[in-house]
């Protein structure tokens, strides 16, 4: 199949899991023959080896999609002049600044793009259905990161006459964010598109199930499949590092639980058989995250244990790799349900035991790989009593990494995963039927 992929970019600051998920996907459905378009939106995919998968050109690029938004001006402009709001050097600047946006220009661009055609950038979507229209580009079916590109679908679908499938994960927490009333404008108008979607796949059973409510769709239009990693990455196994380490990988801010974590941690320092304990934190961070970032530094100043935690800056290839086998254990403790969690996959394919609430998919995740523990309520204290076990039995943190690990190597190779899309995707050609 030519398989075209829209996927926004995240600006390479921060720990992006739909970024990760999409670029192992696309290596994996070209290692098994198709012709993948990695097709970039907003801002480039976040690092080097992740953009040399998304080499086609940024769709919809951030700077044109606010000039447009905001003035009428820049949705006449000509393409020449668009080319330079869409250099890269730009895009990664802006990226930086991902976050600096207020609450309504935020909610009006999220419901404009959700408008597609009626939208204010329509100029944009117009490119894009142009450019895969051409005979070199021409897909055979179309796949949607996520349900906030839905707006695309219709005019996507009438003029390539192929199938849109979109992929679902953790849309909801963003749209629930979106403040002064659009959460409901936005919501309504994803659902006005679910015609124009021929599929959804769901990363878990968990979200699945959530979804088909939130979007009022039946089963008919709902499958999962669980997202792979590249095991190739992952043929070195974590061994018992000299001191008992904490680790955390996700996006260093308070929505993920980071300041609960190190409350955990202080307390798990106050004993004295762990006195010589560790954390290491890494998953980049976004400019709107530098506050909160120095209440912990602060935080961990005050307590005097400043010189026991690392903050990791670079979080992608070797280094990723080289941080998770240092660990004894991995916790982000997210304090609203998750669909996916790539960074506990990660974690396991290492060796590495996790700790997470019990809520979202971690529950499935756990039971499915058998490779961690799971803690009730949202507390630092039961947090920090979950993780205590593991680290003074390293015998049993490791037997539980173990079963992790072969669970993950047994279900969630991306290989076959793909193979699982793609058949998908070819079942949404076929009009959905069995």
């Amino acid at each position: 199949m030519r398989i075209a992929q829209l996927t926004p970019g995240s600006g390479a600051n921060f720990y992006c899991e739909n970024c990760l998920r999409d670029v192992a996907l696309v290596r994996a459905m070209r290692a098994l023959g198709h012709d993948v378009l990695m097709i970039p939106m907003y801002l480039p995919v976040q690092g080097r080896r992740e953009k040399q998968v998304a080499a086609e050109p940024v769709f919809f690029g951030g700077v044109n999609v606010y000039l447009q938004q905001k003035l009428r001006l820049f949705r006449r402009t000509p393409r020449w002049l668009d080319r330079i709001w869409d250099s890269d050097r730009l895009l990664r600047w802006v990226g930086r600044m991902v976050g600096m946006t207020s609450a309504r220009d935020l909610g009006e661009m999220t419901l404009s793009m959700l408008k597609g055609p009626d939208g204010r950038q329509v100029k944009e979507l117009d490119r894009l259905v142009g450019w895969l229209c051409d005979k070199d580009n021409r897909p055979d079916v179309v796949v949607l990161s996520n349900v906030l590109l839905a707006g695309l679908a219709g005019a996507l679908k009438e003029k390539l006459g192929v199938p849109v499938v979109c992929l679902l994960q953790d849309e909801d927490g963003f749209l629930d964010s979106l403040s002064l009333g659009y959460a409901e404008k936005a919501w309504n108008e994803v659902r006005r598109r679910n015609g124009n979607i021929d599929l959804f796949i769901s990363v878990s059973k968990y979200f699945a199930g959530v979804m088909q409510e939130r979007l009022a769709i039946g089963s008919d239009k709902m499958r999962v499949v669980y997202t792979g990693i590249s095991l190739d990455d992952f043929k070195e196994e974590a061994g018992r590092p000299d001191v008992p380490t904490i680790g955390y990988l996700s996006r260093m801010c308070a929505d993920r639980g980071l300041d609960t974590l190190i409350e955990a941690f202080i307390i798990l320092k106050g004993d004295d058989r762990l006195r010589n304990v560790r954390l290491r934190i890494m998953g980049g961070q976004s400019v709107t995250d530098k506050a909160f970032l120095e209440g912990i530094r602060r935080r961990l100043s005050d307590c005097g244990l400043t010189d026991d935690v690392d903050f990791l800056t670079d979080f992608a290839g070797e280094s990723k790799f080289g941080f998770l086998r240092s660990l004894s254990v991995l916790s982000v403790p997210e304090k609203n349900p998750v669909a996916y969690g790539l960074y506990v996959l990660e974690a396991l394919a290492a060796g590495v035991p996790v700790v997470e609430p019990d809520i979202g998919v971690f529950t499935e995740l756990l039971e499915e790989t058998g490779g961690g523990v799971l803690y009730d309520g949202d507390s630092a204290s039961a947090l920090a009593e979950a993780i205590k076990p593991l680290l003074l039995d390293s015998d049993h943190a490791q037997q539980l990494g173990k079963r992790g690990r072969e669970a993950i190597f047994a279900k969630f190779d991306v290989a076959m995963n793909a193979e699982q899309m793609v058949a998908a995707f070819q079942e949404a050609g076929n009009g959905g039927s069995e």
